[in-house]
């Protein structure tokens, strides 16, 4: 944004922002009970919205003994630990319709103050203006991590508040199309892995009814070795120093970790966590850079197949000191393999959802790229809003704790 970010005063978020950590609730007191209280970790928050279905609960019995951690409309989530998706950083936001829910420890709650428009904070810590100050200061090898302190450091542009708000119901329109799409995106890629539960796992794939099961093995399938069906390859060092940001995502055992200009793997493919995040699996549907912490996929099955194929292993982690994923172990697991026929079936229906994911995802792709290009015209007062009659989407009513 050059040496000057803006005509507006530029002052460090800390000091407009209550950065406020979560609990370290005890995981065998979790429940799996929705009447109880969720409880908001690091896996539940993804880009831009909350997945609650991968939800721990809090007895609801003592739930008020911790009213300090609980959340509220408009709070933003950031993940502190492994801060990245495949998509991005890892941010979201309560809003009406989310259930009561408490903060569990390395997920960190920001509420504006000191006349800080919450939703415009919003759209700063949504954008790549943000996630760009983030990136190269994440720390730690096993499991990457920010700090609260190095959140409040960010310099952030102050406009006045009805500059402010003008600017948040612009940029939270994008927001709002961008957090729908990964919404879209996540139903299709479940509905494609109930469909691969069925007919891999219930063992009711078509025809499965004129099918003869001969102990416990339907015909024509086989008991395989993960080993004889894919091949897991190394992946290869690259120090942030050395990385040149470009188009290709750089794979860890978290996910995206950063960009580089050239591509380790030249096709799409499937990622899995070897240290740190043991067994973690991640498709890429371009040309990537696994990096040294990860194996990447090699196999004549189609991605589809093996991508929930993988999810569903039992991957031990055979280092108690630095958590990793032994190969031999790996391909010792077992599984059922089913007709050459009946895999091909399953790509062709899997496809189309994730034809229409990739859909969404270009899309997502092509709307941030606007947003982010228009923040910084926005925020430096280049583009100015002060005479513009913007009419407030519904979302910003939801900042109920405007400062």
């Amino acid at each position: 944004m050059g040496s000057r970010i803006s005509q507006f005063d530029v002052d460090k978020l800390g000091r407009y922002t209550d950065i406020f950590p979560g609990f370290a609730f005890k995981s065998e007191r979790f429940t799996d009970n929705p009447v109880d209280v969720a409880l908001v970790k690091g896996e539940n928050v993804q880009q831009g919205f909350i997945d609650w279905s991968a939800s721990k609960y809090w007895s609801i019995v003592d739930a008020d003994s911790f009213s300090k951690f609980e959340l509220r409309v408009g709070d933003i989530v950031l993940a502190m630990d492994r801060p990245w998706v495949t998509a991005g950083l890892k941010w979201a936001y309560i809003k009406k319709h989310d259930p009561r829910a408490l903060l569990v420890q390395r997920v960190s709650r920001l509420r504006a103050k000191n006349g800080l428009n919450q939703t415009y904070l919003r759209c700063l810590i949504s954008s790549g203006y943000f996630s760009d100050y983030i990136q190269p200061i994440v720390t730690g090898v096993n499991v990457p991590h920010i700090s609260g302190k190095q959140i409040g450091d960010f310099k952030i542009p102050l406009p006045p508040p009805p500059i402010q708000q003008k600017i948040a119901a612009i940029l939270s329109v994008y927001d709002d199309l961008i957090e729908n799409n990964h919404r879209r995106i996540a139903l299709l890629e479940k509905m494609a892995e109930e469909i691969y539960r069925e007919w891999f796992v219930r063992l009711r794939f078509p025809g499965h009814d004129k099918v003869k099961v001969i102990k416990g093995v339907p015909d024509g399938w086989e008991i395989k070795k993960l080993g004889e069906i894919l091949e897991l390859c190394y992946g290869k060092a690259l120090k942030d120093d050395d990385r040149v940001p470009g188009e290709f995502h750089v794979y860890g055992s978290s996910g995206v970790v950063g960009t580089h200009n050239e591509a380790l793997v030249k096709t799409p493919g499937l990622i899995v966590g070897r240290k740190g995040n043991v067994g973690s699996v991640y498709w890429s549907e371009r040309g990537f850079f696994p990096i040294d912490t990860v194996y990447f996929v090699k196999s004549e099955l189609p991605n589809s197949f093996l991508y929930f194929l993988l999810r569903s292993m039992n991957f031990i982690n055979n280092d108690a000191a630095v958590p990793g994923l032994n190969r031999s172990q790996a391909y010792s697991n077992l599984f059922f393999l089913p007709p050459v026929q009946l895999i091909k079936k399953y790509e062709e229906v899997a496809d189309t959802q994730f034809e229409m994911k990739r859909f969404l995802t270009r899309q997502n792709e092509y709307l941030t790229l606007m947003r982010d290009r228009l923040l910084p015209r926005l925020i430096s007062g280049k583009l100015s809003v002060e005479n513009l009659d913007i009419q407030f989407p519904p979302g910003m009513e939801e900042a109920a704790h405007e400062a």
